[in-house]
């Protein structure tokens, strides 16, 4: 599989395998080792964690799983996320919950996930939410101590918009190397807001979350998302594509903004059916089908 290039150091696979619901997948450690394994055989090196998935729980989960193959780790590249506090039983004295990207909880929430995943580098950290009490320097001065302890190779951040992004950005004297946001046929904000654009003026690849709706795509249970799944089989059947699901991720993969896709699936068949994509080549017309039917209207 090829890999997107974030810094020459760091390569990430085409596709991210995402965490966030790996402890309702019902493996224990040992299977789930093996279901890493399987993922990384079919070209996908890069996971995908935050410090709060699953109740605090996916990341030493991971752990668990590393442990019983500790070489494993120099094969692939793990991101992790931080600066969500949840309300949780295990945090009994929270009462909301709210962000925190200050110094100290950036620290503490990188050395928690380095000891939940049982590792010593993180290859990207990037801040989960946009923060609207956020110092940035305060914050630039953590990722630049993560960066100079070697416990965090890379940084960036997730959800942001241009102008919170160009804030951080400023105060980092190095580089954010990231954007996650939620992209789909689906979603079409950040295709709309100049989000897109502004990503490409700085060569920033995008992560998406949940490029399949969160599963509306696979339901079409709204009215949009029958437009968009009628669309897209009909695609499907002109192409002699066997599913529409892979015609919705090559729609992704095929932007000149080099989209990146976070599958959130613990399925070895589903993620199969996304690997495949990378073979289907989208027309620009085929494209803005798809957008036109997002829309509900024909383009301006």
């Amino acid at each position: 599989m090829e890999t997107i290039s974030l810094t020459e150091d760091l390569k990430l696979s085409r596709f991210v395998a995402g965490m966030m619901h790996s402890t309702q997948w019902g493996m224990d450690p040992k299977g789930f080792l093996s279901h890493i394994k399987q993922i990384i055989d079919m070209g996908i090196d890069t996971f995908d964690h935050a410090d709060i998935y699953g109740d605090y729980t996916c990341e030493a989960f991971f752990g668990e799983a590393l442990k019983l193959d500790p070489g494993l780790r120099n094969q692939i590249k793990i991101i992790t996320k931080c600066g969500i506090k949840l309300q949780s039983a295990k945090f009994a004295e929270r009462k909301i919950k709210l962000y925190d990207t200050s110094y100290n909880h950036i620290i503490e929430s990188v050395e928690q996930s380095l000891k939940n995943l049982n590792i010593d580098r993180i290859d990207l950290l990037l801040i989960h939410r946009p923060d609207p009490f956020m110092d940035p320097a305060e914050t630039a001065k953590a990722f630049l101590q993560l960066e100079k302890s070697g416990k965090v190779l890379s940084f960036g951040v997730s959800n942001f918009n241009q102008e919170e992004f160009k804030l951080l950005d400023t105060f980092y004297s190095g580089k954010l190397v990231a954007n996650q946001l939620e992209l789909s046929a689906w979603q079409l904000e950040h295709f709309q807001n100049n989000n897109l654009d502004f990503l490409q003026r700085k060569a920033i690849k995008p992560m998406a979350w949940s490029p399949l709706a969160g599963g509306k795509l696979s339901h079409a249970s709204d009215e949009k998302s029958q437009r968009i799944v009628a669309t897209a089989q009909q695609i499907s059947r002109e192409m002699d594509i066997d599913t529409y699901e892979k015609i919705l991720y090559a729609w992704l993969l095929v932007h000149p903004a080099g989209i990146i896709p976070v599958l959130g699936t613990g399925k070895i068949d589903r993620i199969k059916t996304a690997i495949e994509s990378l073979e289907v080549q989208l027309s620009r017309e085929d494209w803005f089908r798809i957008y036109v039917a997002s829309l509900g209207r024909e383009v301006a």
